[in-house]
């Protein structure tokens, strides 16, 4: 079997790297490190496709040390026990370990004298967050480096760089094609790569037009990580969008969570969303939400995204409150601490001296209904904006016979 595209044109120094301008060049930290021959244990993070791998294996080829690659989803214990007694041999070498945060506690308990000591330098690789992914104790004896995605300039670089290569003879390609192959590859120069090389072979005379990457692939790549960091990041900014009011941005993020065929967790998101940050603005968000919520389990994808596209203009568009919410948390907050106190004898279910309210001029009468060590306190702070100005004119009403009475 022959390597793919991606990996015959994986750089082999450096300055063959595409993007990470804030790393590498002249006077960046990586850069630096290859120049002073000095390496310590790192870990790169970022989106599948965006160069870790290829930055490991051209920092060792630079430095030129001894090194072993691994991956800490494939290789076992038994691996790594070979890889540190040929560290011991040759006193260090450095591990390229792809998927770091698939490493188990028993491998991490190996590891972690030797990266102590520095037997072993390690670079690892990992498309999630290493704040919340990694293991801290691996954590604090690297330092973490996070790739910036690749523009289109530095994908249509890598494609040009593929096509004068030696591995894709006499290829004959339109400048619209390139550039619709990294319109849909997005910021994935591998993914470009992939695509490239099926469209050369698909072809008979190796001329590869835009109807010929079509026919094979339309639809743009984008990186979802739905079990990780990635597909949480693109929820929160779901969400902050809506609470944010910008409704081009909110229907942005729901097209994406739409590609990715999640429906259960938007309707998680939209209905936390229409208590937590529209709440009594408009509180009449809330079975609107179920309905379209409802509508769109009934005709399903892709008619759902009709439902959903209305509701969720409506709710970016909407006044924004979180007052009922706070006022719990509030509430909730004292309980935590103790600061509660007995339930006042008259609201007792045993009490003969309960007034009730509904036999008194607007349904109203002034008896304490808190505990005598919360007397006073109030939870809930209303805002004037939307359907709230009501309630806060209410709210005020009340008050107002409080103090008359």
């Amino acid at each position: 079997m022959e390597k793919p595209l991606a990996l015959k044109l994986a750089p082999k120094s450096l300055t063959e790297v595409l993007g990470q301008k804030h790393l590498i060049g002249e006077g960046k930290i990586l850069t630096n490190l290859v120049k002073n021959k000095k390496l310590f244990s790192m870990i790169l993070y970022g989106k599948p496709g965006i160069g870790k791998t290829s930055i490991a294996n051209a920092i060792v080829q630079d430095l030129d040390v001894r090194c072993r690659f691994l991956n800490a989803t494939v290789n076992t214990k038994k691996d790594l026990d070979v890889v540190i007694e040929e560290a011991k041999m040759y006193d260090g070498l450095v591990l390229v370990m792809d998927e770091i945060h698939r490493l188990n506690k028993d491998k991490q308990d190996i590891l972690l004298p030797q990266l102590e000591s520095g037997l072993i330098t390690l670079i690892g690789m990992t498309t999630s967050n290493p704040y919340h992914a990694i293991n801290p104790a691996i954590r604090s004896r690297c330092q973490l480096f996070e790739l910036h995605e690749l523009d289109s300039k530095d994908i249509l670089e890598g494609l040009k760089r593929a096509c004068q290569s030696e591995y894709l003879k006499n290829i004959k390609i339109t400048e619209e094609a390139l550039n619709y192959i990294a319109q849909l590859a997005g910021s994935d120069l591998r993914y470009a790569y992939n695509l490239l090389e099926i469209c050369y072979y698909a072809t008979d005379q190796k001329e590869i037009t835009i109807d010929v990457v079509q026919s094979i692939n339309n639809k743009p790549v984008f990186f979802s990580d739905k079990d990780g960091d990635g597909h949480y990041d693109v929820l929160s900014a779901f969400q902050k969008s809506i609470r944010g009011s910008d409704v081009d941005a909110a229907l942005h993020y729901l097209a994406r969570l739409i590609m990715e065929g999640d429906l259960e967790s938007i309707y998680r998101r939209m209905s936390v969303i229409a208590y937590e940050d529209i709440g009594l603005a408009n509180p009449s968000i809330g079975p609107k939400v179920m309905a379209a919520i409802e509508a769109s389990e009934r005709v399903g994808l892709p008619e759902a995204r009709i439902p959903l596209g209305t509701i969720v203009t409506e709710m970016a568009l909407s006044p924004k409150s979180n007052t009922a919410h706070l006022a719990l948390d509030e509430a909730l907050a004292d309980i935590e601490k103790g600061n509660t106190g007995n339930v006042p004898d008259h609201i007792k279910t045993s009490s003969t001296t309960y007034k009730y309210p509904h036999d008194y001029p607007n349904a109203f009468v002034k008896q304490e209904y808190l505990p005598k060590k919360l007397k006073g306190k109030h939870y809930y702070h209303p805002k004037d904006i939307g359907y709230e100005k009501n309630i806060k004119s209410y709210y005020e009403f009340l008050e107002k016979l409080k103090r008359e009475s």
